[in-house]
């Protein structure tokens, strides 16, 4: 669901508090002394809210210490600054990936290093580009996330061939789910993908949701509704 009220993160009521405390931003990792958090205990500060879509999704993919990349991109796109579609997607879905990976890893610099090289390699993927390219930039993005992570050049050999490898068989399973395109469909569809090719091609084991249901449709007025296998019912 994208909260519009209440908390960002899980929709709870917010509580405000007569005295300020001590609380650490669940998007970048910031401390602040603030008097509103959710009864869940999530807090969110200032900069944050009116943060920009990409700032957003590198600041908190470098902090989080979350392994699934669906929930990192669930609590990402409730956020405002993600639009329904837009060409933050592009970078969303590589930023998740790659925090989920090196999360698993326990290297916190090495991912602070790869989100800062996926994000100078999103930002030349302009939006529309699916429509204009035919080359969705969420499954140009599982390209990105898997040649960062793996150091590939032009010049690679078994590297090269698998991202590019990743990249076009991500892209089939985004073509055949037919369009009009939506990048909240094209996101989670990268993501599963890429999270089962990493599993098969270099044993690494990245969580993944069992079941995937989008809340976000109210807001596409291009939703294939129950054509959709995301659609929540």
């Amino acid at each position: 669901m994208s909260y519009k009220t209440g908390c960002l993160i899980c929709g709870e009521d917010l509580i405000y508090a007569t005295e300020s405390e001590k609380l650490v931003c669940n998007f970048c990792g910031k401390e602040e002394s603030e008097t509103v958090k959710c009864s869940s205990g999530h807090f969110i500060c200032n900069a944050c809210h009116s943060s920009s879509a990409m700032e957003l999704i590198f600041s908190f993919c470098n902090e989080t210490d979350l392994t699934n990349p669906i929930e990192m991109a669930n609590i990402l796109m409730r956020h405002p600054s993600i639009k329904m579609h837009g060409p933050e997607h592009h970078y969303l879905v590589p930023a998740v990936l790659t925090s989920a990976f090196y999360n698993l890893k326990n290297q916190p610099e090495l991912k602070h290093k790869k989100l800062t090289v996926a994000l100078k390699r999103a930002e030349k993927v302009p939006g529309g580009f699916c429509g204009s390219h035919g080359n969705c930039g969420a499954g140009v993005g599982t390209g990105i996330f898997f040649s960062a992570i793996t150091d590939t050049t032009p010049l690679s050999d078994d590297t090269w061939k698998l991202s590019n490898l990743l990249t076009g068989t991500c892209l089939v399973k985004i073509a055949e789910k037919g369009g009009p395109r939506c990048c909240k469909r094209d996101t989670y569809t990268a993501i599963t993908h890429a999270v089962d090719f990493v599993k098969e091609k270099i044993d690494v084991e990245i969580p993944d949701s069992n079941e995937i249901i989008c809340h976000f449709h109210p807001m596409n007025k291009e939703c294939l509704g129950r054509k959709c296998e995301y659609f929540s019912r």
